[in-house]
């Protein structure tokens, strides 16, 4: 199918790639199926993208936000009658500014891109996750996107002091405040972090940034229960006197078959555990951080809390450590149908919340290959991944851990979103009412419903 001829004349034929073009192109990163939509349209300028929804709104045209197309809810999925929109050439970053600690951004900017602008001027802009070298702002904040550091420096939502958004008819609400007290009535922006693109499209921001830090402190440590963990998660914020940047935790099963994939037969540590953490400090005292930290890791042993530890001592031993939380290519061997999911949990309920799914699994679909779980312990958040041999079953496995997560107050989506795929499990962890606004939110802001149709709401 051909793209509409309005289309091409807004932003230029170079600009546009039809129907038949995109046979070859996948979905995105996760689904290797052929892109179904009318058209990919890729707007330069906020008026372009402007023009672009309003012929779409005013001729029924659905229209698909897209980013670095990295999103693991299929978020991103489209109709053969829809239009992508694609942010990429939105990528503008402006000079981060020292003293007021800001920087404005395009949607379009890649999130590595703009860490590495602000960390030349000596600054953090703190948001980080593994897709940092293909996600695009624009989709960060779409879905409120969490990741490695959100313990200290918050989430998505957190960064940003201003925002600018399209409204489905190609309305600019253009707020783009450089500062952080601004309270002049409802604070719009909130309503397009996390919403997916379907009450609007996010075009710039201006974000909060940080002082960069100078120093860089990673250990391992193992664990024989969970109650040691959290205690040493709450000695290691208060000793660290808020250096502590990440607490990432591993179960057993995950640690030590990512480790066999990985270190030919080399162990961090010799004895297994339970649970193992990775923990990083990042600080500003040179002559003072390391010992703070190794200070840190020998109290949590000379407690009993950890039963062992290791210390990086070079940037490549860091590498290594991290690389055992990050690298998922092994695990995505075993688990050819994989079923994964991504919650957050009170952490006094986690450790049970993680036992009873194992149980649970073992006693209704046993022919499961296993229970990976791992996750940003400081912020409460688990990744728990699963694989079956067929896919026959993979709706009851999703049926039975979603239920759990709702019987322990759980939340389905910690920091991807909600997309298709977790769609009609939304009821888990929203009420009714809560459902039934949203709802009025969206007619409200896109009564003809053109924005991202199908997602987030069941």
């Amino acid at each position: 199918m051909s793209a509409p001829r309005p289309l091409v004349d807004i932003v230029g034929a170079g600009h546009v790639l039809d129907g038949a073009a995109l046979r070859e192109r996948p979905q995105d990163f996760w689904n290797p199926v052929a892109t179904r939509a009318r058209a990919v349209v890729s707007p330069a300028s906020v008026p372009e993208l402007s023009a672009v929804l309003a012929w779409c709104n005013d001729n029924g045209c659905p229209v698909i936000p897209e980013g670095g197309r990295t999103n693991l809810n299929q978020g991103t999925a489209a109709s053969p009658e829809a239009i992508i929109l694609s942010t990429m050439r939105l990528d503008r970053i402006g000079t981060p500014d020292p003293q007021a600690m800001t920087v404005e951004a395009g949607a379009g900017a890649v999130i590595q891109t703009l860490q590495e602008r602000c960390e030349a001027q000596g600054l953090r802009f703190g948001l980080d996750f593994g897709a940092r070298g293909s996600a695009m702002l624009g989709g960060a904040l779409s879905t409120n996107a969490g990741g490695f550091q959100a313990l200290r420096y918050g989430v998505a939502r957190d960064q940003v002091l201003g925002l600018e958004a399209v409204l489905a008819d190609g309305t600019v609400l253009s707020h783009l405040t450089a500062y952080a007290k601004d309270n002049t009535g409802y604070d719009l922006k909130q309503l397009f972090i996390g919403s997916e693109g379907t009450l609007g499209v996010i075009t710039r921001a201006v974000l909060r940034l940080h002082p960069g830090p100078v120093t860089r402190s990673t250990a391992l440590l193992g664990f024989r229960d969970f109650e040691a963990v959290t205690r040493t998660l709450a000695t290691m914020r208060r000793n660290l006197q808020g250096t502590l940047s990440s607490y990432e935790i591993m179960w057993e099963e995950f640690y030590e078959f990512n480790l066999a994939a990985l270190s030919e037969g080399r162990r961090p540590m010799q004895d297994r555990f339970p649970f193992c953490v990775l923990c990083e400090a990042e600080g500003f005292a040179p002559e003072s951080d390391d010992e703070r930290f190794q200070n840190a890791v020998m109290q949590a042993i000379d407690s009993g809390d950890a039963g062992d530890a290791v210390i990086a001592q070079s940037l490549r031993q860091r590498d290594e450590l991290w690389r055992i939380r990050e690298d998922f290519d092994a695990e995505q061997r075993l688990f050819t149908v994989m079923i994964d999911f991504d919650i957050s949990l009170r952490l006094r309920d986690m450790a049970a919340f993680v036992a009873e799914a194992e149980r649970s699994l073992a006693r209704e679909i046993p022919e499961f290959l296993g229970l990976h779980v791992l996750g940003h312990l400081g912020d409460g958040n688990l990744h728990v991944t699963t694989g079956l041999p067929t896919p026959e079953r993979k709706d009851e496995v999703k049926a039975l851990i979603y239920a759990l997560i709702a019987r322990y107050g759980g939340s389905i989506s910690a920091e991807h979103g909600i997309g298709i795929n977790k769609r009609d499990y939304l009821h888990h962890s929203r009420s009714a009412a809560e459902i039934a606004t949203m709802r009025r939110l969206k007619m409200a802001l896109d009564p003809r419903n053109i924005l991202n149709p199908g997602k987030v709401l069941p």
